[in-house]
């Protein structure tokens, strides 16, 4: 195992883009989205990083990719078969990029929840709806729903995601596209929480990105990660509170106790916490693939 942390990637001859996780390579048809071991919390990416994590949701994301056969952008995971530029660090990059096609990208993030939590829950407590979808009365945090509701949100350059109505998200990109959407994102969670389930893991909520090629829609981005969906280890689920989850909750908890003010630059992470998240993420790999990572 290489503890070595990966912030930030360079391929000679290539111009990046930089996400608060990926690094974005434009080969012209085709992107290389590279995973480093960035950590981002309250809207900030941290000094510190985590060990693999850009490995480990790579590879879930791949994994999730073959299992479900969706439509979706990718070509290769495997850096040996792509053609990169003489220089660029090979084992570097090995294990953290995927080579995809470039698609034109639906300028919505379609949000599947089958719990309340997050953003949902604050919004229940309000008006008893999340996102215009009503819910029935006296439910807790936490609360399994009665099915999965797609509450979709803009994308947002900087800053937060907007939450948005579904009439709204047809007035952006039609009636058609908007419908299609709803159902393959609810299919998909619906196809890949199952799974998991069996697996030990709830996924409470997650987004998709889905982008178009000619007439041709693709789920792209990463896939039901932990970076992407709230995941909690199902035996120790109990709604009313807040659940244990396999993703940042070390980090969000460690910096909620300290007297950052989220307007400055945060702190760096101290060593117990990143090898504790490091953990998390590797854990979620290991329990829903059933491998062990490497």
């Amino acid at each position: 195992m290489s503890n070595a942390i990966v912030l930030q990637t360079a391929i000679p001859g290539l111009s990046v883009r930089r996400g608060k996780v990926r690094d974005v390579y434009d080969l012209g048809d085709r992107l290389l989205l590279v995973s480093s071991d960035r950590i981002s919390a309250f809207d900030w990416v941290l000094p510190s990083g985590i060990p693999d994590k850009g490995r480990v949701l790579t590879q879930i994301a791949a994994f999730w990719f073959e299992r479900l056969r969706e439509p979706n952008h990718i070509i290769s995971t495997d850096v040996e078969q792509m053609d990169l530029p003489a220089g660029a660090d090979r084992a570097m990059l090995a294990g953290r990029t995927t080579l995809c096609r470039k698609t034109e990208v639906v300028p919505i993030e379609c949000v599947v929840r089958g719990y309340l939590s997050g953003s949902g829950w604050k919004e229940y407590q309000q008006n008893g709806m999340v996102c215009g979808v009503k819910l029935p009365p006296g439910l807790t945090e936490s609360a399994r729903l009665p099915e999965p509701i797609f509450t979709p949100s803009t994308k947002a350059a900087e800053g937060h995601d907007e939450n948005i109505s579904f009439d709204r998200m047809v007035q952006i990109v039609g009636r058609g596209l908007a419908e299609e959407l709803r159902r393959r994102s609810l299919e998909v969670f619906r196809r890949g929480s199952d799974y998991a389930r069996q697996r030990g893991i709830i996924i409470a909520d997650t987004k998709f990105e889905f982008g178009q090629v000619d007439d041709e829609l693709l789920l792209i981005d990463e896939v039901l990660t932990p970076d992407s969906s709230r995941f909690w280890p199902a035996d120790q689920y109990a709604p009313g509170r807040g659940q244990p989850s396999f993703d940042k909750q070390f980090v969000r908890d460690w910096l909620l106790s300290t007297d950052w003010d989220r307007n400055s630059p945060p702190p760096a992470l101290p060593e117990d916490v990143i090898v504790k998240t490091r953990a998390k993420y590797v854990e979620a790999y290991e329990w829903l693939t059933g491998k062990k990572f490497t």
